[in-house]
């Protein structure tokens, strides 16, 4: 596989976000001061570690914005990108001839539900085994971290006023960021009994929210922690009005990374009960958009298999996609289930967005890293 141009990454102040709904928040009437890279506190002067677990927490920054300065140092590549494949003539006016795929952060140890913020202009993602959220800047390439714990984040998008929704593993609740920081519980229970561990989510134009909940985050301790499943694997919608939650897909084995056609006709979602058997299903979205029917099989292309998936405004599919060699990266489909592309990455990806100034930007989650590539094309909203 070809080398991989790398984006500036160096980090600043990695307790700072600019969202407020992180640790380290200023108290109400607090106005930032300016940082140095980790060594001034974001609320005034500088601050000393008083504790061991602070020492740590510090070590454990500067080498996480060192990682990013390394990878800026990388190699560049020669146009066109040897790593974007056209399989399918379609596929070729989305690509880009002059622009490479970047390799943005580094040293996490499971990316995983990455959200844009256009607002802010920059990015979230979840590094699951870490416990912690992770922002990276379009302006400025730093890196830093925005939340920790984060209850074992994996799943993360934004609802219709823009708050972020995230869903946590390790607590087995889905939940929202409200503008003021503090957090809101959506959804824990269903007809009393714990949910096995939210595991991806979007959210609806009605702002109606859907989300699978898979067992990811219980199965063991690196993702989250053992615990007993009371409820089976599921797909489940919450209402915006009423707070009601309902069940939308029961009948797959570990339902997984999901998504809307642009017209919301259609709901795609990723079944992964294992090696050899994952899937991506479509259903027909009925009932005023409250449930689905019609389920069918959209692909299947093993050894590789999705995880995370978004879709751009022409209704193709972006699969984060996993197999070894050769099959790690993101698999492109057509709205008729044709593979027309493939964009090729030196580790499993497990999940994807659309961000960027024009929505034209593909941020890609995969294992130790976070990549980026400019496409032509734009990402719907809602995922």
């Amino acid at each position: 596989m070809a080398a991989l141009a790398t984006a500036h990454g160096i980090a600043t102040d990695p307790c700072s976000p600019s969202y407020p709904g992180t640790e380290g928040a200023p108290p109400r009437g607090a106005h930032p001061a300016g940082a140095g890279a980790g060594s001034r506190s974001r609320w005034g002067a500088a601050r000393r570690p008083t504790t061991m677990e602070d020492t740590v927490m510090m070590l454990d920054r500067r080498a996480f914005m060192l990682t990013g300065a390394a990878a800026a140092a990388e190699t560049p590549i020669r146009y066109p990108d040897p790593n974007i494949k056209v399989l399918d003539p379609r596929f070729q006016p989305y690509v880009l001839n002059n622009a490479a795929i970047e390799r943005l952060a580094g040293g996490c140890r499971f990316t995983e539900g990455p959200v844009w913020f256009g607002d802010g202009r920059y990015l979230l993602w979840s590094d699951i085994p870490n416990d912690r959220i992770v922002k990276w800047e379009e302006e400025t390439g730093a890196v830093s971290v925005f939340r920790r714990p984060s209850h074992y984040a994996n799943g993360n998008t934004r609802d219709c006023q823009g708050r972020l929704i995230t869903c946590e593993m390790d607590t087995q609740r889905l939940t929202r960021t409200e503008y003021d920081g503090t957090i809101t519980v959506l959804a824990d229970r269903f007809e009393g009994k714990r949910l096995t561990a939210p595991n991806d989510v979007v959210v609806k134009s009605d702002g109606s929210i859907w989300f699978s909940d898979n067992g990811a985050g219980t199965r063991g301790n690196y993702l989250g922690h053992k615990a007993p499943w009371e409820l089976p694997f599921r797909v489940y919608r919450l209402d915006p009005g009423t707070g009601v939650l309902t069940v939308v897909v029961d009948d797959m084995k570990r339902p997984n990374g999901l998504a809307f056609s642009p017209d919301e006709t259609r709901l795609y979602v990723v079944d992964t009960p294992g090696p050899g058997q994952r899937t991506i299903q479509v259903y027909d979205v009925v009932d005023q958009g409250t449930k689905v029917a019609n389920r069918r099989e959209f692909c299947s292309a093993e050894p590789g298999g999705s995880d995370g998936l978004r879709v751009d405004t022409d209704g193709n599919l972006w699969c984060a996609w996993s197999g070894g060699e050769g099959e790690d990266g993101v698999a492109i489909y057509a709205p008729d289930g044709t593979m027309i592309g493939r964009i090729l990455l030196p580790e499993r990806c497990a999940n994807v967005c659309f961000g960027g100034l024009k929505r034209n930007r593909l941020f890609m989650a995969a294992s130790q890293s976070i990549y980026a590539l400019y496409v032509e094309t734009q990402g719907v909203l809602g995922g």
